[in-house]
């Protein structure tokens, strides 16, 4: 539900399957956080629209004739101000590609309510992470290390990556690496909000500084200030979804 004096989104659906679309319209006609749905039946025909119309959020297919939905994408990223955008897909194989391209959310069809209520519910959420101050050096947490007796603070932003060392966990940063005497789960569980994600069992990555996501022979990295960084099978799905999510 939108609280009032929440401003309601414009949403554009672009699908080239009238059926599909005007599911889509439909469920997001019913969600009191969208104020108004206009449809497009191709990509050119949603650039189109969004020349008309201001557009808070594009929700579209990815294979379609003519200009497909990764294509818009790519030329919506170029705008001064751009709408955030979901993709609708019945294929999950360009996951990987749509964190590239800085998408909000990956539904897969056939769609759900309360799915597409969730992604709607993320672009809110994007939103105000966009509006609200940057974290200053007051409500940024920092960790205490010890170093040669002196103690310093290394602040959890500078954190690239950490890996568990039995009960301890070694931060890494630009400067080097500190041994901290706090469980790798610990540490996932309070940083989950910050984008920190488990992508192995020993390691956990700040999603910020992901620079690749490499996808070869079934296996998948991801590539931090140059390191690559191995991540399991087991929490491939789980890092796609929390980049869909909490890229900024």
């Amino acid at each position: 539900m939108s609280s009032p004096g929440t401003p309601r989104l414009t949403v554009l659906v672009v699908d080239d399957e009238a059926p599909a679309r005007n599911e889509l319209a439909w469920l997001l006609e019913r969600d009191a956080r969208v104020g108004r749905v206009v449809t497009a039946a191709s990509g050119t025909a949603a650039l189109a629209a969004l020349e008309r119309d201001t557009v808070d959020v594009v929700l579209s297919d990815i294979s379609m004739p003519g200009l497909d939905g990764m294509q818009l994408t790519s030329v919506i990223n170029r705008f001064r101000e751009r709408p955030q955008v979901v993709f609708v897909t019945a294929h999950d194989t360009h996951a990987v590609d749509a964190f590239d391209l800085d998408v909000v959310d990956y539904v897969m069809k056939p769609v759900r309510p309360e799915r597409i209520g969730e992604a709607i519910r993320r672009c809110l959420v994007q939103r105000e992470r966009a509006d609200a101050p940057p974290a200053t050096p007051e409500n940024e947490e920092t960790i205490p290390v010890e170093l040669g007796g002196v103690t310093r603070f290394v602040a959890r932003a500078d954190i690239r990556w950490v890996q568990a060392q039995g009960d301890y966990a070694r931060l890494h940063t630009p400067d080097g690496s500190h041994l901290v005497r706090i469980p790798l789960a610990t540490l996932e569980e309070r940083w989950a909000e910050a984008g920190f994600v488990r992508i192995h069992r020993s390691t956990l990555v700040a999603t910020r500084h992901i620079s690749e996501v490499r996808t070869e022979h079934g296996k998948v990295a991801v590539v931090i200030d140059g390191t690559e960084l191995q991540v399991s099978r087991r929490h491939t799905r789980a890092l796609r979804s929390t980049l869909l999510r909490l890229r900024p």
